[in-house]
């Protein structure tokens, strides 16, 4: 049987899910008008976009190279 918790959460995603969409149509309207009259605020928001893009993949790497030298120093050699 289906959980209380498990339907509020499928709710909670879906009702989540609209706002975003609602933002992003925001957001392409006003870029949009921007560019219609001349404006360079699109080149803008992409590079902005890339930037935040990238920040995630430069932690999570760092995280990882880190937890991985500290793997390998941790580790004896096996004595025969």
């Amino acid at each position: 049987m289906i959980s209380f918790h498990k339907i509020t959460l499928f709710f909670l995603l879906v009702f989540i899910k609209l706002s975003l969409f609602g933002q992003c149509a925001m957001c392409k309207a006003v870029l949009e008008s921007n560019m219609q009259n001349g404006g360079t605020a699109g080149a803008g928001i992409n590079n902005g976009i890339i930037y935040l893009m990238f920040i995630p993949y430069i932690l999570i790497g760092t995280v990882g190279y880190f937890i991985y030298k500290h793997y390998k120093s941790n580790q004896k050699p096996e004595e025969v």
